[in-house]
């Protein structure tokens, strides 16, 4: 749906040795999927996007998924943690490391209750989310315009 919307015919989505996805024809490409949901997206640079189910977590996770910096800048919700996992899930997959990094890849601000700021590698990186039935998605915005179809 994403690769129609955007008019980019789909290549073949291949997979580095570490499971990262590999671009085709100049085309990135990412994936999520829950029990009740799949996500997808393409994009002209290297993009990400995390779905996840928003439901109470432990403490010890809330410690490893954000600094009290992070967490100072928002309530310690079940809704802000998974908005915070997205999100850096998101940012990882376009950098494409993975979670090996969460720690070191930082919410530096909140824009409102769609849109955060993340700061990963030395670089700024936007985030946007959906919110739908009791799931968020993240997707990494940057520069562009993101236009959510959830069905």
């Amino acid at each position: 749906m994403s690769a129609e919307k955007s008019r980019i015919r789909l290549g073949q989505l291949a997979q580095d040795e570490r499971n990262a996805p590999l671009p085709f024809n100049g085309t990135f490409w990412s994936i999520t999927h829950k029990t009740e949901y799949v996500g997808g997206v393409v994009a002209p640079s290297p993009i990400g996007i995390d779905i996840e189910k928003i439901c109470v977590r432990t403490a010890s996770l809330f410690r490893k998924t954000a600094s009290e910096a992070e967490w100072a800048l928002a309530d310690k919700s079940p809704a802000t943690f998974f908005r915070y996992w997205t999100s850096k899930e998101a940012v990882l997959k376009a950098a494409g490391t993975g979670l090996k990094d969460l720690s070191i890849c930082r919410v530096i601000r909140i824009r409102n209750d769609r849109h955060l700021d993340l700061e990963y590698e030395n670089r700024k990186w936007q985030v946007a989310h959906a919110y739908f039935e009791d799931h968020i998605a993240s997707i990494v915005k940057n520069d562009f315009r993101i236009e959510w179809t959830i069905s």
